[in-house]
């Protein structure tokens, strides 16, 4: 145990200010480590959105009135500051301020995953101890992409074991090729799913045999793969997924909740049907007209969207004529 091997590497006597930090540090890793190893990831997940003023001030009241409407559906929890919640737009301590008044409002029992993803490994370090600090159970830690041409399996094996070996919560990766235009390799993922204090995988790019091959490859780790979008949800659980965090629950969370249900209970023919009827709303708030499409269909179903910060536009007419048409056409308008 670390514990043990600070009782023996130390002098208690001769340096009680650097044995009792020493001694802090490693127990925390310690109690991480153990928390990664039982925590159950398994269910559905929205990233919320990051409601604004019209100034573009974080609107907490609206936030909290959002987590209100969010609390009567069986979510397994919540992802905070992820893509949806626009977090490249917010500053450290908005950051950790919308984490702490998720924290504030979730009901018992709830998991509270907040993303902590930096461009460097300290600031990457630093973020995630002030999200654990403000009340998350697990940080969701993305991909370094700025300097992508550098970021190989090397790079990042590095950046996520030193992200991980320090964290007080358990670490869950995060491949969203779509955003940062850089795939967390396979043989990465792989090499990280032993570390301790690595709970699982967000992974959003969508290729099942992928997420099938990752499940497979792990299946004698504790690693758990969580589907990154509704419009691949029922595949991604039939090779294996235990979840899934997904835009669209935002906006249809119970139906996403059923689809998840339905999955586990085995009933293929009737999760197959529902499935269908998300790809083309999915598609539509992702990769087709992303986060300012998100908050507009959220306001039609009754929850707190707004604008977008700066420089994310609002939809012109015709884009939200398409949205409106993709909900509709699926029976949800």
């Amino acid at each position: 145990m670390q514990c043990v091997r600070v009782w023996s590497s130390l002098s208690r006597a001769a340096h009680p200010a650097a044995y009792r930090a020493a001694y802090r540090a490693a127990w925390t890793r310690t109690q991480s480590h153990a928390a990664a190893a039982r925590l159950d990831l398994s269910g559905i997940y929205p990233p919320i959105a990051t409601p604004f003023t019209a100034k573009e001030d974080v609107d907490y009241q609206k936030l909290e009135e959002n987590l209100h409407r969010y609390a009567k559906i069986p979510f397994k929890g919540l992802v905070v500051q992820g893509s949806n919640g626009e977090y490249p737009y917010l500053t450290e301590e908005e950051r950790v301020e919308v984490v702490r008044t998720v924290r504030r409002s979730l009901p018992t029992g709830k998991l509270l995953m907040a993303g902590s993803g930096c461009e460097s490994t300290g600031a990457t370090v630093r973020l995630t101890e002030k999200m654990a600090a403000a009340g998350a159970d697990a940080v969701l830690v993305v991909t370094p992409c700025f300097y992508k041409g550098k970021m190989d399996s090397r790079a990042l094996i590095h950046h996520f074991s030193k992200v991980a070996d320090s964290s007080p919560v358990p670490v869950v990766l995060y491949s969203v090729p779509a955003n940062t235009g850089l795939e967390l390799p396979l043989d990465a993922v792989l090499q990280l799913s032993q570390h301790p204090n690595i709970l699982g995988i967000k992974d959003s790019g969508g290729d099942i045999t992928r997420i099938g091959l990752i499940v497979h490859k792990t299946k004698t780790q504790d690693f758990q793969v969580l589907a990154g979008s509704a419009g691949f949800l029922m595949a991604a659980y039939c090779v294996g997924a235990v979840g899934g965090v997904c835009a669209l629950a935002n906006v249809l969370g119970r139906e996403l909740c059923e689809l998840e249900r339905l999955c586990v209970s085995g009933r293929w023919e009737e999760a197959r049907v529902l499935q269908q009827r998300f790809i083309e709303p999915n598609a539509a708030v992702t990769r087709k007209l992303g986060v300012p499409a998100l908050k507009q269909a959220m306001e039609w179903f009754g929850f707190h969207g707004g604008a977008c910060r700066s420089p994310l536009q609002p939809l012109t007419e015709a884009e939200t004529q398409q949205l409106r048409q993709d909900f509709s056409s699926n029976g949800w308008l």
